[in-house]
This record gives structure tokens, C-alpha cells and sequence, in this order.
């Protein structure tokens, strides 16, 4: 009777660990994706800039001001995909 308690004691701890791995790989999984979002951001918010400096199309405060708000809407989707 004690070895079945202790075997199936055995097979819940053991159940409640692959559960939290299995959590584990998920939020990490998520984190990267969301770091992934906000560097692509990044480098898309400098191109962006860059071609509104170059062409001339704003004023440099307007561009950087867009540069901003795009950086700000991928910190958002990486929230989004993170939480």
C-alpha cells in the first residue's frame, strides 16, 4: 500500500513539473517573439526617419516625432504578444 502512495505521489510531482516546464518554455517563447517585435521596430523607426530626413518630405521635429510614435506602437504589440 505504501510503495502505490509513494508511486503515485511520485507521478503528480512528476505531472506538476512537465505543467511549469511546459509554462516556462511558453513565457519564453513569448519574450523572445516580443523582443523580436520591438528590435525589428527599432530598425524600422531609423529607416523611416532616414528616408523623412533625406527626402526632405517634414521638418526634422516631425520626423523624429514619427520615429517616436512608431517605436511606441511596437513596444505596444510587444505587450500585446507578451502579456
Amino acid at each position: 500500500m505504501k510503495s502505490h502512495i509513494a508511486v503515485f505521489t511520485g507521478l503528480i510531482l512528476l505531472a506538476g513539473g512537465l505543467i511549469t516546464t511546459a509554462q516556462a518554455t511558453e513565457q519564453a517563447h513569448q519574450r523572445r517573439e516580443a523582443r523580436d517585435t520591438r528590435q525589428d521596430t527599432r530598425q524600422d523607426a531609423r529607416q523611416e526617419k532616414r528616408e523623412c530626413v533625406v527626402g526632405n518630405d517634414k521638418s526634422n521635429h516631425e520626423c523624429r516625432q514619427d520615429k517616436r510614435q512608431s517605436k511606441q506602437d511596437g513596444r505596444q504589440e510587444a505587450r500585446d504578444i507578451k502579456y
